[in-house]
């Protein structure tokens, strides 16, 4: 049996004829830039998420660097943020000419503990960035309180975690701007690159819609130089056949993990996703953790199983952030997780015996 990482054949098989039909009427109009979809796609991301104001753009980067971009974050400011995520959460903190402070992580969610922050705050930090890693929302309550203490902005970075909460309250809504991505591996992909920033600021929402078009407003009128990031009807109208579906697909891969729990509890060098009871998750990874991590790679890739590593190699030991003095030993837990973590299927279109397959290739491996 081979069991891929990710099968977007399965996803895409029921959808293609709604997707084909939003895909004519773009086609009819010819209005590929800013299209009608574009803006029937934010306005469903806004009741979806119950956020005042959904900014499509062109990818999930593009989101993060408008949203340090729109919170005037630059030459000598410093934003802390987690080690452990894909690379773009702090290049968009680079790229807008500030320094990512890098701290370190909980062992158990992965994301960044708060109990850490405090210590990294000096009077050039002007802003927290939690990543709700692998679909898990970040303690937004302790993050929040720290923030308002010490005045500082939040950007949630939330390309893996769309319509995760904590406590109830979702995503995106707790900080100043939140983030999204839409990439095709993502549990609400598109057809190509897609990405997203959500606020309930009024202000915010208007300097972002005026930065991803060149920070023009009116037209050939410049006030900032923006960028050109904007959402590409065509993605926008796959999207919105695929937010129907969301909520579903979001429920079938907590149970694909609820199986997995039951399955693989008790095998002993092997450890299970730790949810925090105040959170609900998406699992836009079940990931494990063994220190026999790259063996139980190595024999599920011979069983013709897809599993991979996110990440390998956390961002404050990266070459390219050299510049910031961090060294190995700096941020432990980040590192240790690094050289432990494996990712398995878990896509809502899994069948029953491919997740017993699963399950018994791993069994096997620990036995």
């Amino acid at each position: 049996m081979k069991v891929q990482m990710l099968d977007l054949h399965a996803q895409y098989e029921a959808l293609m004829p709604a997707i084909r039909e939003q895909l004519d009427r773009v086609f009819t109009d010819h209005h590929y830039i800013m299209g009608a979809q574009v803006k029937q796609f934010e306005e469903r991301m806004q009741d979806y998420l119950g956020i005042k104001h959904a900014i499509g753009c062109a990818n999930g980067t593009d989101a993060l660097v408008l949203a340090v971009k729109a919170l005037g974050i630059g030459v000598g400011d410093e934003v802390i943020t987690t080690p452990f995520t894909f690379f773009a959460t702090a290049s968009s903190i680079w790229r807008n000419h500030a320094k990512p402070v890098f701290v370190d992580i909980d062992p158990d969610t992965f994301n960044l503990d708060p109990a850490k922050i405090e210590a990294a705050i000096t009077e050039k930090t002007k802003a927290i960035m939690p990543v709700h890693l692998f679909g898990q929302c970040c303690n937004m309550d302790a993050i929040m309180q720290i923030a308002k203490k010490h005045n500082l902005r939040v950007i949630e970075d939330n390309a893996q975690g769309i319509g995760s909460t904590w406590n109830g309250k979702m995503s995106c809504s707790f900080g100043d701007i939140g983030t999204l991505s839409f990439f095709p591996s993502k549990n609400l992909g598109a057809m190509g690159d897609a990405g997203m920033c959500l606020t309930n600021d009024d202000e915010l929402a208007a300097g972002l819609r005026q930065l991803r078009v060149h920070g023009e407003n009116p037209k050939y009128y410049h006030q900032w130089v923006g960028m050109n990031s904007r959402l590409d009807t065509l993605q926008a109208a796959v999207l919105l056949v695929k937010l129907e579906a969301l909520a579903g697909w979001s429920q079938a891969r907590r149970a694909n993990a609820a199986f997995y729990d039951n399955e693989l509890k008790g095998i002993a060098g092997l450890k299970t996703p730790k949810i925090a009871p105040q959170a609900v998750t998406i699992y836009n990874q079940y990931t494990l953790v063994t220190e026999q991590r790259d063996q139980l790679m190595a024999h599920l890739q011979k069983k013709d199983i897809g599993c991979a590593v996110y990440y390998p190699l956390p961002l404050h030991i990266q070459q390219c952030f050299s510049e910031l003095g961090y060294q190995n030993g700096d941020l432990p837990i980040a590192e240790k997780m690094a050289t432990q973590v494996l990712s398995i299927p878990i896509y809502p279109e899994l069948t029953d015996e491919m997740k017993q397959y699963v399950v018994a290739s791993i069994r096997e491996f620990f036995n």
